[in-house]
C-alpha cells in the first residue's frame, strides 16, 4: 500500500477519535468566553464535527493531489457516458440494496431506523451546515478510505466477493451500529461494485452523495409519514406473529 494511503487511514481514524479531545476543548473555550455549558453541549459537537471532517478532507485531497493530476491515462477506465450512467444507476442500486437488507433485518426482528441517522437529522435541523458533512464531505471521505484504499488494496490480492465482504464489514463496523451490519454492508458492496465496474472512484462518490442527500430530504420532508408507516408495519408484524403463537 502506498505511503500516502497509510497516512490517509491514520488521518481518518484520528478524525473519528478526535472528538474525545476536540469537543471538550471547544466546550471549555465557549464557557471561557461567557457561554453556558448547556449552550455548548451540542454546539461544541457541531463545531468539531464540521472542523474535523473539513480538515481531514483537505489533508486527503492534498495527499492525493499527484495521483489526481496524473488523470486516468495510466489505467483503463469507463467512458464519461458510462460513468454517468453508473453514477445515476448506482443511486437506485444502493437504495435497492439498502431496502432489501432492511427487510431482511426486519424479518430477523431488528427494529427499523438508525440512531445515527436520527441524530444527524436532529443536528441538521438545528444547524443546517451539518448537511454538508453528512451529504458531501462524509461520503467523499468514506469512498476514498473504504473503497479506493481498503477495498482497492484487497482487490489486488483477492477476488471481488472476498474483497467486497471484508471492506464492507469494516465499513459497517465503522458506523458503530452492529444491529445494522447487514444494511451498511449491502451499501458497501454496491459502492464497491460501482468502483470495479468503472475504475473511477468519483462514480461511487457521486452515487453515495446522491443517496445520502435523497435519504436526508425524504426523511426530513416526510418524517411524520415515515414514522406512521413504521408504526403500522410494527402492528402488522405483531398481528402476524400472534397468529403463530
Amino acid at each position: 500500500m502506498k505511503r500516502e494511503y497509510w497516512i490517509i487511514l491514520i488521518a481518518y481514524i484520528g478524525m473519528q477519535l478526535s472528538s474525545f479531545i476536540g469537543v471538550p476543548i471547544i466546550a471549555f473555550s465557549g464557557v471561557f468566553f461567557g457561554k453556558t455549558i448547556e449552550d455548548m453541549q451540542v454546539l461544541s459537537v457541531i463545531i468539531w464535527l464540521v472542523f474535523s471532517f473539513s480538515l481531514t478532507l483537505l489533508i486527503v485531497l492534498f495527499l492525493l493531489r499527484k495521483e489526481m493530476k496524473k488523470g486516468y491515462n495510466e489505467r483503463k477506465v469507463a467512458s464519461i457516458n458510462s460513468s454517468i450512467f453508473w453514477a445515476v444507476g448506482g443511486v437506485f442500486l444502493a437504495l435497492f440494496a439498502q431496502g432489501l437488507a432492511a427487510n431482511i433485518e426486519r424479518l430477523l426482528g431488528i427494529e427499523m431506523g438508525s440512531e445515527n441517522t436520527q441524530q444527524i437529522l436532529s443536528f441538521i435541523e438545528a444547524f443546517p451546515i451539518v448537511a454538508l458533512v453528512s451529504s458531501v464531505i462524509g461520503p467523499i471521505l468514506e469512498e476514498i478510505v473504504f473503497r479506493k484504499i481498503i477495498f482497492g488494496s484487497l482487490y489486488q490480492r483477492f477476488n471481488f466477493f472476498l474483497s467486497g465482504l471484508i471492506s464492507s464489514v469494516i465499513f459497517a463496523l465503522a458506523h458503530a451500529e452492529l444491529e445494522h451490519l447487514l444494511l451498511y454492508s449491502a451499501m458497501g458492496f454496491t459502492f464497491a461494485f460501482l468502483y470495479v465496474k468503472t475504475n473511477r472512484i468519483i462514480v461511487p462518490i457521486v452515487a453515495h452523495i446522491a443517496m445520502n442527500t435523497f435519504v436526508f430530504l425524504v426523511q426530513s420532508v416526510f418524517k411524520e409519514d415515515i414514522e406512521r408507516m413504521i408504526r403500522e408495519s410494527e402492528k402488522i408484524q405483531s398481528f402476524i406473529g400472534g397468529l403463530f403463537i
